[in-house]
């Protein structure tokens, strides 16, 4: 693996990376994850400081980022509420993203407008990590997702994965399904008329693989027992303009323990978090559940990809 690709690359949106790429990122995750259990990590990012600039609430992204900062033996500064940082005064992205840049060799930001992240790169002259932006791009969201089915398929090519849920607005989706388009991943969008995946989205994915099977469904009962993984997703009230919309959709799906009564013997149901009631709790325990092993996986590779953009790993 070519370790120096990464040293000052920001991470903005899966497009910017290749096949190679991912498969680089997801074997660096693999390592770290090596490393972490022998105990031999705990000084990889000494006098590094990651500044964590969270202007839209997160739990699983902004604590992961932090704790795999943390374990790696770096600092960490920044704001979880962008009502607290000088952005509530007035000051522009661009002025704040100059200033934290003086302050940090890593800069790691969720905002609710789309492109924030890539303007936020553009102007840093230190590596910006995308950690979720608008509707748009969740690029580390993805990676952990694909390095959880490859932890537990050992393969991403050829599995059969549905997705379910917010498909219109949920970044993590449209991230997701471009990525496993790459590894030739046969793919079914499953949502309410809605919600479907945005043609602009398909046409990106299939433009990256003109072979990538794809089907879209309005219901999931005819098609989960095909499936290898099934991925849902809440339905993001904070992204509706419309209330009553929101209200129309808002329990479009929840996946119930009866309806895995004849899935794969392998099959997993999978959740970037938090659920609202899309899964019925009484799945938690069964060997169907995958999503609480996929949220710990946001460790690995977000602490790979802190020490490849810094330089730390090789």
């Amino acid at each position: 693996m070519a370790v120096k690709d990464f040293v000052g690359r920001d991470i903005i949106s899966i497009h910017d990376f290749t096949k190679k790429d991912i498969i680089d990122v997801l074997e660096t995750a693999k390592r770290m994850e090596t490393l972490s259990n022998m105990k031999l990590n705990r000084n990889m990012m000494n006098a590094k400081v990651m500044a964590s600039l969270f202007f839209e609430p997160s739990t699983r992204t902004r604590l992961s980022f932090e704790s795999s900062m943390n374990k790696l033996g770096g600092k960490v500064i920044g704001f979880s509420d962008g009502n607290i940082s000088s952005t509530y005064k007035g000051e522009s992205l661009k002025d704040t993203i100059k200033m934290v840049e003086n302050y940090s060799d890593v800069i790691v930001i969720r905002h609710p407008i789309d492109g924030s992240a890539r303007l936020a790169a553009e102007v840093s002259n230190v590596p910006v990590i995308n950690a979720g932006d608008g509707s748009n791009q969740h690029p580390t969201q993805t990676l952990l997702d694909l390095y959880t089915i490859k932890k537990t398929f050992d393969q991403i090519t050829d599995l059969k994965i549905g997705l379910i849920g917010d498909l219109k607005y949920g970044r993590t989706v449209h991230s997701l399904a471009y990525a496993l388009a790459l590894f030739k991943a046969k793919l079914v969008f499953i949502s309410p008329e809605e919600l479907k995946m945005p043609k602009y989205i398909i046409n990106d994915i299939q433009k990256a693989n003109p072979d990538v099977e794809i089907e879209e469904k309005n219901e999931v009962e005819s098609v989960i027992n095909d499936l290898d993984v099934l991925y849902a997703t809440r339905i993001q009230r904070e992204r509706f303009v419309d209330m009553t919309e929101y209200e129309k959709v808002k329990n479009a799906f929840r996946i119930e323990k009866k309806m895995l009564k004849n899935v794969k013997s392998n099959f997993k149901l999978m959740h970037p978090l938090p659920r609202i009631n899309e899964i019925s709790e009484d799945i938690d325990e069964s060997k169907y559940a995958l999503y609480f092993e996929q949220s710990a996986n946001g460790i690995p590779i977000r602490q790979s990809l802190l020490a490849l953009v810094t330089g730390r790993f090789g």
